[in-house]
């Protein structure tokens, strides 16, 4: 677990971090998103203690690092490893060498060694690789053997600095089933910097937001999503685009409830008339729907009558800032597949 209160970082007179209270739970993945400057990467760096907090607690597995110093400070960050958006691989090492070197100056067995590294290499698909040089794997690749190496010490928290960005979608997929491998099989504590938020839809349990050094949201993604409609909702799950002008009157809807019936849609249509679904994005976070829709109903209906109607079957809605341009109202056992 990964406690963090009222922590702060200043250089000079300057807050890069103010006052950030964040907990991450044993075996969950959080996410860390925000612009950029708004102090992510300087929040890794103090919880591995690379950087000194300028007040403040982190707590990992029980103990409070901003304490510690020496041996013991040295003792605790073996409980941390840390994924870099370069892999920082030493390119005259071989893979299997890079894997090596923590433990190497651990002083472990040598039979131990090639043990765990050869455990490593196949945990991440890479045993194939083992004998190649950094300048021989592709940049995925590198970045598999970069998380291979951090688990090398093993660890029980795992910071993963925008580990992804730059790569392409395929690596980016792999890397992420990777990271959710490692806390599902390991039980490893994840947190995970980054700006995708298709990363966040992707793995995350829990999003916080950081803006200039402050946590502005956080909360599970499902939860951001689905009780809020704040610009980190609609980044995380944004309105699909849909078309506009003409008849009939658009509204955004948006799922609120964990569960919301297959059959809303037929429900809906006899209390409101005919509902042309003009787009939809409806997917499942943290083992629950979340979606977000532009729906088309008669410009005449009353709003406050819709929203309730539309409530009542778990969806907030909202007036869209259009209409929509000659839309063909679908039969309500058409479109709901597509709902």
């Amino acid at each position: 677990m990964i406690e963090i209160s009222g922590l702060t970082k200043t250089y000079g007179p300057t807050p890069v971090l103010d006052g950030i209270d964040l907990t991450v739970g044993d075996a969950q993945i959080a996410a860390v998103v925000g612009p950029s400057g708004a102090g992510k990467s300087t929040l890794a760096r103090c919880i591995n203690l690379l950087e000194r907090p300028t007040s403040g607690s982190i707590t990992v597995a029980g103990q409070d690092l901003a304490g510690l110093s020496g041996g013991s400070l040295r003792r605790a960050r073996r409980q941390i490893g840390t994924v870099f958006q370069s892999a920082n691989l030493l390119r005259r090492l071989t893979a299997a060498q890079n894997i090596a070197l923590p433990m190497r100056h651990q002083g472990l067995r040598d039979a131990e060694v090639r043990s765990r590294v050869a455990d490593l290499l196949e945990r991440v698909g890479m045993l194939h690789r083992a004998n190649h040089y950094p300048s021989q794997l592709s940049g995925g690749q590198r970045q598999r053997i970069g998380i291979a190496r951090s688990l090398a010490l093993q660890p029980s928290v795992l910071l993963s600095d925008e580990a992804t960005s730059g790569l392409d979608p395929d690596a980016t997929r792999a890397i992420l089933d990777l990271l959710t491998g490692l806390r599902d099989d390991l039980g490893v504590t994840i947190l995970v910097i980054t700006h995708e938020m298709d990363v966040v839809r992707g793995i995350a349990d829990v999003v916080a937001q950081l803006d200039h050094g402050r946590i502005v949201e956080q909360g599970s993604v499902a939860d951001v999503v689905r009780r809020s409609d704040s610009p980190l909702s609609r980044a995380l799950l944004p309105m699909p685009a849909a078309p506009v002008a003409g008849d009939l009157r658009t509204w955004e809807l948006r799922y609120t409830e964990d569960e919301v019936s297959p059959a809303w849609l037929s429900r809906v249509s006899r209390e409101l008339g005919d509902v042309a679904v003009l787009a939809a994005l409806v997917e499942e976070s943290g083992g629950v729907p979340v979606g977000r829709l532009t729906v088309g109903l008669d410009p005449l209906l009353d709003e406050r009558r819709v929203t309730q109607v539309l409530a009542a079957v778990g969806l907030a809605a909202e007036p869209g800032p259009a209409r929509v341009d000659d839309a063909r109202p679908a039969t309500a056992g058409r479109t709901e597949s597509a709902a």
